[in-house]
């Protein structure tokens, strides 16, 4: 004998049915990441060296007037240490970038000197490249040195973004008007970042591609940056290896130490 199910609780179970629809649409288009400014901030302020780290890398450099390629390595501690030591060419070996806090080194070993870099020159190239000596050693940091949030939230040429604007706070020893990235939203890996001057002019672009989980983290491996008012020059770092949470003492960061690598 067949059995036949209330009218009244059909429809209960539709309704039902079309809720959990409803909450399962939600779920799937809600972003994979909700994050706040301050997280996302401290996220990219650190994904390239976390407490500690050790990296390999490849730097190479197109202007018009020449093409070079150095081998770096680079290690880093916290916010306050890292240093950047040319592997190659030959030539160049050897030569170092040091952070300390708020003292900065460059280290010339065929000379055997040593040259404070003062605030007014973090702006500079770092070797004739189109990074700058605070690209290098991150002297600035977003969190500290700007005001940040988050301007755009969604889909952007068929991927779902987090778009940041960055402003510098008054005192803040940096060179930008204002800084906007562009963060995929799933990874949290940067995209794009570009620079503008303080007349609101954009100064240079940095693309971020070839992104690798390391740990529980998406690390672009290799980095684009190209000026603005030259667009065939570019200067591109590539990854070789870098490591995190490795074993590394304060008094790794030391004149002394540079002086021993020679």
């Amino acid at each position: 004998m067949p059995t036949f199910t209330p009218i009244s609780t059909r429809r209960s179970a539709a309704r039902t049915a079309g809720l959990l629809l409803a909450a399962l649409l939600l779920v799937a288009t809600t972003p994979a990441q909700a994050i706040t400014v301050d997280k996302l901030v401290h996220h990219i302020d650190r994904l390239w060296h976390g407490e500690t780290s050790h990296a390999i890398m490849t730097m190479t450099v197109e202007t018009q007037r020449y093409q070079r390629e150095m081998q770096l390595e680079a290690w880093s501690l916290g916010k306050d240490y890292s240093l950047v030591v040319i592997e190659r060419p030959i030539k160049d070996r050897g030569i170092a970038t040091l952070k300390v806090e708020e003292n900065i080194w460059n280290y010339l070993p065929k000379i055997d000197r040593v040259t404070k870099i003062p605030s007014s020159m973090m702006s500079g190239s770092w070797m004739g490249s189109h990074f700058t000596n605070d690209d290098l050693v991150r002297e600035s940091y977003f969190e500290d040195d700007y005001a940040s949030h988050i301007s755009f939230e969604g889909e952007r040429d068929g991927r779902a973004i987090y778009e940041l604007t960055a402003i510098p706070r008054p005192e803040a020893p940096v060179v930008w008007g204002r800084v906007v990235l562009e963060i995929d939203q799933d990874t949290l890996a940067p995209i794009t970042s570009r620079y503008f001057d303080e007349a609101g002019e954009l100064v240079r672009t940095m693309r971020f591609d070839q992104v690798e989980q390391i740990d529980e983290r998406h690390v672009p491996m290799r980095l684009t940056l190209q000026p603005e008012d030259k667009p065939t020059e570019s200067t591109v770092i590539t990854y070789q290896d870098i490591t995190f949470g490795v074993p590394i003492e304060r008094s790794f960061f030391s004149l002394q130490n540079l002086e021993r690598r020679r």
